[in-house]
């Protein structure tokens, strides 16, 4: 069987060309491309859109959307009408958004187990076409149906991803998703403890842990010239070892570090206080948590994220020649 690859876009290049590089990329055997929706700047809808209406076999997924600021209603009509475009391609990724970002648009992220809990649990039954009456804490619903009059009636097989980080997220992901989207910039170790969560929490609703799939987003900065594929990736991690450093301290990274890096970046930092502070970033500790170097060590990692416990690496490119990234993985990371 061969290994199974995709590909992760942000907003890093014109729509137009992201609709090249997913082209170009089921052209090179890859299975899915996994849109981002995480900043305040493109919406993943849209571009699954594009993306659904143009290649031929490849899935589409949001890698991922929130939970909060769409009605949960309007979340699995979004979802059928992608899957209208596309049958039995799209993958509906969801996550919990994050702060200071959720406060500053009026998201109040109160209780988001359960929250995540009402909100997919209602998306699945609509997407089955079941007519639904739910009232929760976060969702109400009364004799709530998609109303499809024209076109098929059928139930969707729309797979329900939990963008899950947190432990209690990952044990509830286990419990009642079809799978989780592993993060990105975390180190390979990291996952030991996520499967473990995921294992709990798929015993509670009687499952194993291989009835969850388990992409897993991999930042991938790639070039024959090492020290440029190094410092292509070197500005990313900066950034998010100043907004996350709780998830960089659980994957190794040194308190030291973070708190020289802390001292040095604010939330939303400047161009001048990132700059300030990639200098203080050494190579390991990029290596240690992307997949940066030379085709060759790009492979070797993605490989450590597979041994720990990843189904299907989901390759976030980064630099100027995407193309090249989708190459080195056109026959899987072996």
């Amino acid at each position: 069987m061969p290994d199974r690859v995709a590909l992760y876009l942000q907003d890093a290049h014109p729509l137009a060309d992201a609709i090249s590089y997913v082209q170009y990329a089921e052209s090179r055997g890859f299975e899915a491309v996994w849109q981002a929706e995480s900043r305040l700047v493109r919406d993943a809808i849209v571009p699954m859109a594009a993306f659904a209406a143009t290649p031929n076999s490849i899935k589409i997924g949001s890698g991922v959307i929130n939970n909060w600021t769409r009605n949960a209603a309007v979340i699995a009509a979004t979802y059928l009408t992608l899957d209208d475009l596309a049958p039995d391609r799209i993958l509906c990724g969801i996550g919990a958004w994050w702060d200071p970002l959720a406060s500053k648009v009026g998201i109040k992220r109160d209780k988001p187990l359960l929250a995540m809990r009402e909100v997919v649990t209602v998306v699945r039954a609509l997407l089955h076409r079941e007519r639904v009456t739910f009232h929760g804490e976060f969702v109400h619903l009364t004799d709530v149906e998609l109303d499809v009059v024209h076109g098929r009636k059928e139930p969707r097989h729309v797979p329900i991803y939990i963008g899950a980080t947190g432990m209690q997220m990952m044990k509830l992901t286990g419990e009642i998703a079809d799978g989780v989207v592993l993060n990105y910039l975390v180190s390979p170790q990291y996952n030991e403890t996520a499967l473990e969560q995921l294992d709990a929490g798929a015993k509670v609703a009687g499952r194993k842990l291989d009835a969850i799939d388990r992409p897993q987003l991999v930042v991938c900065s790639v070039d024959h010239d090492r020290k440029k594929a190094l410092d292509g990736a070197r500005k990313l991690v900066t950034q998010y070892l100043g907004q996350q450093p709780h998830i960089m301290k659980a994957s190794g990274v040194s308190q030291d570090l973070l708190d020289e890096i802390g001292q040095v970046l604010t939330w939303p930092a400047t161009e001048e206080q990132i700059e300030e502070a990639m200098r203080l970033v050494p190579d390991d500790v990029v290596q240690m948590i992307t997949a940066s170097g030379t085709p060759d060590e790009v492979k070797r990692k993605v490989r450590e994220y597979v041994a720990h416990g990843a189904t299907c690496p989901i390759l976030y490119p980064l630099g100027p020649d995407v193309r090249l990234m989708i190459d080195t993985f056109a026959n899987g990371y072996n």
